[in-house]
C-alpha cells in the first residue's frame, strides 16, 4: 500500500514502488494499492491476505489506518495503532522517553490556539538561542526549519503552523546525527549522515547529492551496541514493533540525544533502512521480505 494523501505521497510512491519489486523477485503474489485512488474496503473484495504499509506521514503512519485494517481483520506490516500514533506525534514521543528518564533535548511547544508571539524572545532565551522548529506530525522534515533569532522563530513557527496545529521547538544540538534502524527487534548497524546544509532537511534527504552517508558509521564497537540498545528501547517503549528506524544526534562531548521514532520509513533502493540491512548481509528484496513477515504479528 503506497501513495495516499499525505504530504509525503512522492516519497511513498517511491518507497511503494521499490517494495513492490523486492516482493515480486521473492515470488510474492504482491499487488499495489492506492488509498487515494481506491476505497479500502476493495481490500476484501480483491480477497488480499495481507497489506505492507508503506504510506509515510498522516493516514499511514499515525495508526489510522492501522485501526482500519484491524477492523477489516487485515494482518499489515509494522507498528499496530498505539505505536504508530505514539511514534508520529514528535510532542508525545518526547514525553513518554522524558518520563523514562532517556535523553531528549530541551523544547517548548507551540500550540496555534493560544500561541502567542512575544513569547518568541524568551523561548530563544531558554533554550539556547538555536532551536529546531518541527510540526508535531509531519515526516521528510517538511515545515522543520532552524532559528537563531526570535524573528526566525516567530516566522518558522508560522510555516509550521500550515502542517500542524502543534509546534515542536526543540533546543539544536550541535554535533553528528545518526540513525538505526530496527527490523525484528534488532538493531542493525548505525548510519551517520553529514550535509553541507544548515540540516538534514527534505532537499538532503532526496533532492541533493551533497549527503554522504557511512555505514558503519565509524562508531567504537562499545558506543555501535550503546546505540542500538538505545533505539530499541525507546522504540519499545513508544509500542513500536516489527520494523522501523530511530534518529539521534550527538553532541560534542558524546552523549545522544533522541529526536524521533518512525514506524514507516523509507524504503526507496537509497533509503536508510536498505542501507543499514545492506551492511547487515540483507539484500533490497530479502528485506522486503523481512517487512512483509512483520504481518504475521498478532495484535
Amino acid at each position: 500500500m503506497f501513495g495516499g494523501s499525505s504530504a509525503e505521497r512522492e516519497v511513498s510512491l517511491n518507497s511503494g514502488k521499490a517494495v513492490l519489486r523486492g516482493l515480486l523477485d521473492m515470488g510474492i503474489d504482491a499487488h499495489p494499492f492506492d488509498p487515494a485512488e481506491q476505497p479500502l474496503i476493495q481490500l476484501l473484495d480483491e480477497k488480499f491476505e495481507r497489506v505492507v504499509i508503506m504510506l509515510h506521514g498522516r493516514g499511514g503512519e499515525d495508526g489510522s489506518l492501522q485501526g482500519a485494517l484491524q477492523q477489516l481483520n487485515l494482518p499489515y506490516s509494522g507498528s499496530g495503532v498505539l505505536g504508530s500514533a505514539l511514534c508520529m506525534d514528535k510532542i508525545r514521543s518526547k514525553l513518554v522517553w522524558q518520563s523514562l528518564g532517556l535523553p531528549t533535548a530541551n523544547y517548548k511547544i507551540a500550540d496555534k490556539s493560544s500561541y502567542d508571539a512575544g513569547s518568541c524572545g524568551a523561548i530563544m532565551a531558554d533554550l539556547g538561542n538555536e532551536v529546531m522548529v518541527k510540526p508535531a506530525q509531519e515526516g521528510s522534515s517538511i515545515g522543520m526549519a532552524k532559528a537563531s533569532s526570535a524573528l526566525q522563530l516567530e516566522t518558522a513557527i508560522q510555516d509550521a503552523f500550515k502542517y500542524d496545529d502543534k509546534v515542536l521547538i526543540e533546543q539544536f544540538v550541535h554535533g553528528s546525527e545518526y540513525t538505526v534502524s530496527i527490523l525484528n527487534g534488532k538493531a542493525l548497524p548505525s548510519i551517520s549522515m553529514t550535509t553541507p546544509r544548515v540540516f538534514y532537511d527534505y532537499a538532503a534527504k532526496y533532492q541533493a547529492d551533497s549527503t554522504v552517508y557511512s555505514c558503519p558509521s565509524g562508531l567504537p564497537d562499545e558506543l555501535e551496541i550503546k546505540l542500538g540498545e538505545l533505539a530499541l528501547e525507546a522504540f519499545d517503549a513508544l509500542a513500536g514493533s516489527g520494523w522501523g528506524r530511530v534518529d539521534f544526534m550527538q553532541d560534542k562531548l558524546g552523549r545522544f540525544y533522541l529526536l524521533e521514532a518512525n514506524t514507516v520509513p523509507g524504503m526507496t533502493e537509497k533509503s536508510l533502512v536498505p542501507l543499514a540491512a545492506k551492511q547487515s548481509g540483507m539484500s533490497f528484496a530479502e528485506l522486503s521480505l523481512a517487512v512483509l513477515k512483520t504481518t504475521e504479528v498478532s495484535r
